[in-house]
């Protein structure tokens, strides 16, 4: 933006009565030497032919390589990598009409696995924005990333809690000031870099660093087996979860509220008593892949 239309900008904001949106620029983070160890990060983002990781293809793959510390600072951002793929079948208008990806644009395109396996292979962390999504696609078409540590920036870091109204990628930048190419792989991976190196607005952490410390954390699956049926809604105002296959109620909680679950599984739902419950453990290594779908 031009100094003259920064000016415009600035009039229109102080009237009040005017809210104006930048576009995003790519971050790139202040030149220094890191005064803590440093790990490499993956953000990664996928375009795709549909929903189901068995029978529909990644079309667009994004990735930024960055350094990172302790500290959730980012330091450097190491590579950014940004390929199509032509499907084996025409890529759906919808998709077309959501990403602007058409089959032209892909025809004759393949994304390079060598260098998406390098890349993989030297990360500590992966980090999408609905992991639960790009980590099954990803794992379908490369392996490598099944072995992988990830995170989810939309569901492990507390939007609503530090003063957003939701945590899709537009309204985040949007309540910064800014926009961006959404539905694009690597225009997303920038915005999420972006918000990622910032201070949350209320707790003032940097959101990497809130966000490392939830993927640290353990994640168990509690099951609430045998619960009387006449109790399903108490449960399900609760957020637990019916999985069709084990005909169970479910819930995922971090370990460290186990306990407090379980005593409300006495007090509420089994009446004083409380059964010997299963439960799953899993970690950043596991979270968010298929192999721990209640469903699979």
């Amino acid at each position: 933006m031009t100094d003259a239309l920064d000016d415009i900008a600035g009039i229109l904001e102080r009237t009040g009565e005017y809210r104006v949106l930048r576009r995003l620029r790519a971050f790139e983070p202040e030149a220094a030497d890191p005064e803590e160890p440093t790990y490499l990060g993956l953000i990664l983002d996928t375009e795709t032919t549909g929903l189901d990781p068995a029978a529909d293809e990644v079309i667009e793959l994004g990735i930024i390589a960055f350094t990172y510390g302790p500290s959730g600072r980012i330091h450097r951002v190491r590579h950014r990598f940004n390929q199509l793929q032509q499907p084996a079948r025409p890529i759906p208008e919808e998709v077309t009409r959501l990403t602007g990806i058409t089959d032209a644009d892909v025809a004759g395109r393949r994304i390079d696995d060598r260098a998406v396996e390098a890349l993989a292979a030297r990360a500590r962390v992966v980090i999408a924005h609905n992991a639960r999504f790009d980590r099954r696609m990803c794992e379908a078409r490369w392996p490598v990333f099944a072995g992988l540590n990830w995170a989810c920036s939309c569901h492990q870091i507390p939007w609503r809690e530090e003063g957003h109204e939701a945590a899709r990628l537009g309204g985040l930048l949007a309540d910064h000031g800014y926009f961006h190419n959404g539905h694009r792989a690597i225009d997303d991976c920038e915005a999420l870099l972006w918000l990622l190196a910032r201070p949350l607005k209320r707790s003032g952490r940097l959101a990497l660093a809130t966000l490392m410390e939830a993927a640290r954390r353990p994640t168990v699956r509690l099951w609430a087996s045998d619960a009387p049926f006449a109790l399903k809604d108490r449960l399900k105002d609760r957020n637990y979860r019916w999985s069709s296959r084990r005909r169970c109620w479910y819930i995922d909680l971090d370990e460290a509220q186990l306990e407090i679950e379980r005593s409300f599984l006495s007090r509420e739902i089994y009446g004083g008593a409380l059964p010997g419950l299963p439960a799953d453990r899993f970690t950043a290594r596991d979270r968010f892949s298929s192999r721990v779908d209640p469903e699979a």
